[in-house]
């Protein structure tokens, strides 16, 4: 019933957003005296701040069409090397360049898509060969399709970290953005145990929650303070029948999303706000800023249930990586096992959902692990989005990525 419900709301906003989309384009029309009066602009403000907020949203494109390497701007096409049920790997091909370290992103599977990272991708092209985790949303993933898991999370890792190095003939590097902290970890781990060619030459996590114990921040204490059956019984729900995977059970993204918007409720407020006054007074780019971001922002796929329910089963409640309890399919998942696989740990000092010291917990775990090996960054006065967005990223953490990676190629 929750998955239908908030599909009966959708349609309902979908309409209204378009009307309320023509209004403002009919009050903002030149031949119209109306809009030229005191109240038209005021009107025709709230009607494009409520259509953009209503509208729907589907999977964004990444659409970089070029980058700038040294004095040259090169066409950067998007290529699809592997497809799996629940996700695919995807190759940022730099036109005329194949210099520079193959390196990994694997994007975060939690409610929104791998194009979050667009500006992680963009700041990082012009040094790597950059290849991306491009999930899908498990709505539209049919059932025939199987399961997907914390477990599978990690066996796509490695078939994608292997499938890089067999085609490069290189060992790739690792840059995990958030949630993948933890599978990108444990992948890591079994590759270093297995002494599999192409383990990851370097692992760069940001803002992950290896050991959530550490400076928990209000997510994290959700996860604690309740049952793992609340989770069961209130987060999770089956897609309805219009949609490829329907039948499947899932954690929606939009409830994923509502968490996120009721943490900063005040500053999502504050932003539409200072949007709406860029548009009275007729200033569209900065208006337009805003609107681009919240059109990611409110992006959002659903992850299935049972990833969604180990993850917080492993990762947040009962702690096993750190605790050196975790398995995989059986197996246990040693972090001493990493010994010549470079770590580096980034954290913000403004990180509400990944508190100081829970990414930096996996150099701690590592124990076999030389300590040149090791790096930490906390940057100052950043949060999480701006671990890996901005120009914070793009000034202070990129150019500690780069000099990390090729000291460790």
């Amino acid at each position: 019933m929750l998955y239908d419900a908030y599909e009966v709301q959708r349609s309902l906003l979908a309409g209204a957003s378009k009307l309320a989309g023509l209004g403002a384009g009919w009050l903002n029309n030149p031949a119209n005296p109306f809009g030229y009066s005191a109240m038209g602009p005021l009107v025709a403000a709230s009607l494009e701040v409520f259509a953009h907020a209503a509208a729907p949203r589907g999977k964004p494109e990444f659409a970089i069409g070029s980058v700038k390497i040294g004095r040259k701007q090169v066409c950067v096409d998007e290529q699809i090397l592997l497809r799996k049920p629940f996700g695919q790997l995807k190759h940022f091909s730099r036109d005329g360049v194949d210099n520079g370290p193959s390196l990994l992103i694997v994007a975060p599977m939690s409610g929104h898509y791998a194009t979050l990272l667009r500006g992680t991708v963009e700041r990082l092209l012009p040094s790597f060969d950059v290849y991306i985790t491009d999930w899908r949303d498990a709505k539209c993933v049919p059932l025939a399709d199987g399961s997907f898991d914390l477990d599978d999370y990690v066996d796509y890792l490695m078939e994608f970290v292997e499938f890089i190095g067999e085609r490069t003939g290189e060992r790739p590097h690792l840059l995990a953005v958030c949630q993948p902290a933890v599978p990108a970890f444990a992948a890591t781990a079994l590759m270093n145990a297995d002494k599999n060619p192409w383990r990851p030459k370097s692992l760069t996590m940001m803002g992950g929650p290896i050991d959530t114990r550490e400076a928990p921040t209000a997510i994290n204490t959700l996860a604690t303070q309740r049952p793992f059956s609340w989770f069961e019984h209130n987060v999770i729900a089956t897609v309805p029948m219009f949609y490829p995977g329907a039948g499947r059970k899932v954690y929606p993204g939009f409830l994923q999303l509502a968490g996120f918007m009721a943490m900063n409720l005040g500053d999502h407020l504050i932003s539409h706000w200072e949007m709406f006054k860029h548009l009275v007074e007729g200033d569209d780019e900065h208006a337009a800023a805003t609107q681009r971001f919240y059109d990611e922002y409110r992006s959002v796929c659903d992850m299935t249930a049972e990833f969604y329910l180990q993850t917080v089963d492993v990762v947040f409640q009962r702690h096993l990586l750190p605790k050196g309890q975790l398995e995989h399919r059986g197996r246990l998942v040693d972090p001493a096992a990493i010994r010549d696989t470079a770590l580096l740990a980034i954290e913000g000092e403004r990180d509400d959902i990944s508190g100081i010291g829970q990414t930096k917990a996996a150099l701690d775990i590592a124990t076999k692990l030389p300590a040149k090996k090791k790096q930490y960054l906390l940057a100052r006065d950043v949060g999480h989005y701006g671990i890996f967005n901005g120009r914070k990223w793009r000034d202070r953490i990129a150019p500690v990525v780069e000099k990390f990676i090729a000291a460790n190629d």
